[in-house]
């Protein structure tokens, strides 16, 4: 067995290793919108509406607890 059959087996076998983490990565981000965990629509969005005061896709923890203690 030469370099180029095994040069060709890794490339069939990592082609299909990628075809599958590709339909595994598009399975999860499905289930996660149909779940409510996320909404990737609104992180498409993010190239449209791209202005400098537009309002943040989601607010920071930390900076909103400090803005809570800053108001009490």
């Amino acid at each position: 067995m030469d370099i180029r059959n095994i040069q060709g087996y890794a490339n069939f076998f990592m082609t299909i290793l990628l075809v599958i983490l590709l339909y595994g990565y598009i399975i999860h981000l499905y289930r996660s919108e149909k779940k409510g965990e996320k909404d990737y629509e609104k992180y498409a969005n993010i190239a449209l509406d791209d202005e400098i005061d537009s309002t943040p896709i989601e607010s920071d923890p930390s900076t909103q607890a400090e803005n809570e203690e800053q108001i009490k």
